[in-house]
């Protein structure tokens, strides 16, 4: 199994926080920044072979991540149209790298290690879902419907719908099919959207199912509020 982190985003939702440095290389606790503790917890779950999209700052992030010495495979893939592109486009860019189990993730996401042992010890592909929070005006939500995930997107609402969190675990046959749309997407030059656009596309084809986080930490960094609460949870 390989995982995929999506770190090719500008953060501009951040302000002078990712002037300097990719967002994933934020400090959150004790100088440990997103990415070391998202590549530590997958060591720990003994996940190895690590692929990671880049844009801005792609040497400072590759430099920083060699310098963990964590003894793990990572390679790294640049999407030259960061600025003009979503990661839809980043994805497309590792597509030859991205055969077989995919765990995919955002590079701003903060999880603990048990989120992630229930993600991967699922037994199906699943995706992320935290149904003890209000639905974010501007995130993902996940309409469900007969427990399964039926659309993921930033515009759904209702109570068929719950916070949903970008860290997916999809089997070989769900993941081609995913893949083999958002190689489509962006071969008609449908590149500025989110990779969730694609796999709605085909969730009638694919069965993916809710894992509740259930209150536990599990959020994306968009700003200074997030950044202190993450801190204040891990110092607990």
């Amino acid at each position: 199994m390989k995982a995929l982190i999506l770190n090719s985003g500008q953060g501009t939702r951040m302000g002078d926080k990712t002037n300097h440095h990719p967002k994933c290389m934020t400090s959150i606790f004790n100088e440990q920044t997103i990415i070391d503790r998202q590549l530590q917890l997958l060591k720990n779950a003994g996940v190895t072979d690590v692929i990671i999209t880049t844009g801005p700052f792609e040497d400072k992030l590759i430099e920083h991540v060699k310098a963990l010495g964590l003894g793990i495979d990572v390679q790294f893939v640049n999407n030259p149209l960061y600025q003009t592109t979503n990661y839809i486009y980043s994805i497309y860019c590792a597509k030859e790298l991205l055969c077989g189990e995919i765990l995919l993730l955002h590079g701003d996401l903060v999880f603990d290690q048990q989120v992630l042992e229930d993600v991967l010890s699922f037994g199906k592909s699943n995706v992320v879902i935290d149904s003890s929070i209000e639905l974010p005006q501007k995130d993902f939500k996940a309409k469900l419907k007969d427990n399964k995930v039926t659309k993921i997107g930033i515009e759904f609402f209702g109570d068929d719908c719950t916070t949903c969190q970008p860290l997916y675990f999809l089997n070989r046959s769900d993941w081609k099919i995913w893949l083999e749309e958002i190689i489509n997407f962006c071969e008609n030059d449908n590149r500025r959207v989110y990779a969730e656009n694609a796999l709605n596309n085909k969730l009638g084809e694919i069965n993916l199912y809710p894992m509740d986080a259930r209150g536990r930490l599990c959020t994306e960094i968009d700003n200074q509020e997030d950044l202190q609460r993450i801190k204040s949870v891990l110092q607990r």
